[in-house]
């Protein structure tokens, strides 16, 4: 008789990234699954997992089944250094496979313009919630507490990071996600002009002693 291994959560390693890549754009619609949405399916990828696995692999972490990551969280203590180590060594490693449109119409124009531009996640009202994150957990995987897992080692790593505060834009349609965020003691903040995000923070500290019933989508 097999004995199902029960996910658990360890550090990202550079074997992970076809998993991760594929955790990203199977819930990058507003949780739901984007494969299709966009005409490179690495895409989705290589704007919110990509950068975070190359820039500061220290700061990812990837939910386990035993086979393949189904889950993960990903960040940085400094946005303002991150968006700066984006355009200068991650947005050359990927240009080449995304044109860029001189007017943006179609959804993978308007996601390859925020490949272009990651001074849009440097929000003046941000600035004491200097860290930032992404998490995101396949379907089949939610409800279980593994958010809260992946969500506690991230936030140790970044304390330890010197980061005491966190933030987060979430697709503000993710009603799912906003209620996982909730229990975990993330606040709204206000943001002028946020369009379709909504930005959440909190301490870099441990987070509350209860399960999440529900893992994230597309944070």
């Amino acid at each position: 008789m097999t004995t199902r291994t029960r996910p658990f959560v360890r550090p990202c390693r550079p074997e992970d990234r076809d998993a991760v890549y594929d955790v990203c754009v199977r819930t990058a619609d507003a949780g739901g699954d984007a494969r299709g949405t966009y005409r490179d399916p690495d895409l989705m990828g290589d704007l919110f997992a990509g950068p975070y696995l190359w820039l500061e692999p220290e700061l990812a972490f990837v939910l386990d089944d035993g086979e393949r990551a189904v889950g993960y969280a990903v960040g940085t203590a400094d946005t303002a250094a991150f968006a700066e180590a984006f355009r200068r060594t991650w947005l050359p490693r990927v240009a080449g496979r995304y044109p860029r449109a001189q007017t943006p119409r179609t959804p993978d124009d308007h996601m390859i313009e925020l490949l272009y531009t990651p001074e849009r996640m440097v929000l003046p009202e941000l600035a004491d919630h200097p860290a930032h994150l992404h998490i995101d957990i396949l379907p089949g995987h939610q409800r279980a507490g593994h958010g809260t897992e992946l969500m506690g080692e991230l936030l140790a790593a970044l304390h330890r990071a010197g980061a005491e505060r966190v933030h987060l834009g979430m697709l503000t349609a993710n009603t799912g996600a906003r209620r996982f965020y909730d229990r975990l003691g993330f606040r709204e903040l206000a943001v002028r002009d946020p369009g379709p995000l909504t930005y959440l923070g909190r301490p870099t500290g441990a987070l509350p002693h209860h399960g999440d019933h529900r893992g994230a989508g597309a944070a």
